[in-house]
């Protein structure tokens, strides 16, 4: 029996299952996240860069093959509670009212409740229900504390502070890398896991992470809509000539190069409701799926 199969049967007891059933059950899961980003212009690449970010804390903190797949899968899938948000408030153009702030507050819950019913739900349960728990336990859903945090959700909880910091939204500009890393620094122990936060500076303030900050793929950064900032993301089987769109306003650009490097240069169009309508990037989820699969078939039952 191989591996994966093992594994297949202890998430589904009773079960028999083949192996490729791991890769259309995590494929599955890949993808609906992608289109819960998809309502929220302003994230696009958010679940990419958080996992990719966890992966490499993860590696870093000598974590087997196995858990490594598995933080990187519940970095992506963290986010999925947001489906349930409103796009009033998902895509408000300013900052967030408490009361708004406190409806941001139940996607953990919801993720959970929405990831409970898939047959790998428990892969990925801890890092959507607890990454924004806190060492202090001033964090939620369950206000725990220290160790209690799963360590699933103290590696995705940082990287998702990270690149939040980082990120563009419709009300300012994303902050420099390094100012980031210092308030994740000002914040160990209290925000953040100081062990573990100690480890992501380190990657940070050694370049190991600017491959990942600001890009939605490898070696694809996100392009700037001249109306909206950065927003257009180009997919890697795209070609200088391929038409891509802003998904808050909705112009058109064309994917090209100047100076050597990937631009996106505005056309003055608008899209149609058909170029516009969201679609998963298929090579990018493969990608992740594979790599997920083959760790997971080398942990033994």
């Amino acid at each position: 029996m191989s591996a994966t199969r093992s594994l297949l049967q202890r998430w589904l007891p009773g079960k028999s299952q083949p192996p490729a059933a791991a890769e259309h059950l995590l494929q599955s899961l890949f993808v609906m996240a992608w289109m819960v980003e998809a309502r929220d212009p302003y994230t696009g690449g958010h679940l990419w860069r958080v996992s990719q970010y966890s992966r490499l804390l993860a590696q870093d903190a000598g974590l087997p093959d196995a858990d490594v797949a598995r933080i990187t899968l519940g970095g992506f899938l963290h986010d999925l509670g947001k489906i349930s948000v409103p796009d009033a408030i998902l895509n408000k153009p300013d900052r967030l009212t408490d009361d708004e702030y406190d409806v941001i507050k139940t996607h953990p819950e919801v993720g959970a409740r929405l990831l409970a019913g898939h047959p790998l739900a428990t892969l990925a349960h801890a890092a959507v229900l607890y990454h924004h728990e806190r060492p202090d336990g001033a964090g939620y859903p369950q206000r725990l504390a220290g160790a209690d945090v799963p360590l699933d959700a103290r590696i995705v909880g940082i990287c998702d502070a990270f690149d939040a910091m980082t990120s563009n939204r419709p009300y300012r500009r994303g902050m420099p890398v390094a100012q980031a890393l210092g308030i994740i620094e000002s914040c160990l122990d209290q925000q953040f896991d100081r062990s573990l936060g100690a480890r992501f500076l380190t990657l940070g303030r050694t370049g190991a992470l600017d491959h990942i900050a600001g890009h939605t793929d490898h070696g694809i950064p996100l392009q700037e809509c001249p109306v909206c900032g950065p927003t257009i993301v180009v997919r890697r089987h795209q070609h200088d000539g391929d038409k891509v769109y802003c998904r808050h306003c909705g112009g058109e650009a064309v994917v090209g190069h100047e100076h050597g490097e990937l631009c996106a240069i505005p056309t003055g169009r608008k899209g149609t409701a058909r170029d516009l309508e969201p679609e998963a990037d298929l090579d990018v989820i493969g990608e992740l799926v594979r790599a997920s699969t083959s760790a997971l078939e080398q942990r033994q039952g």
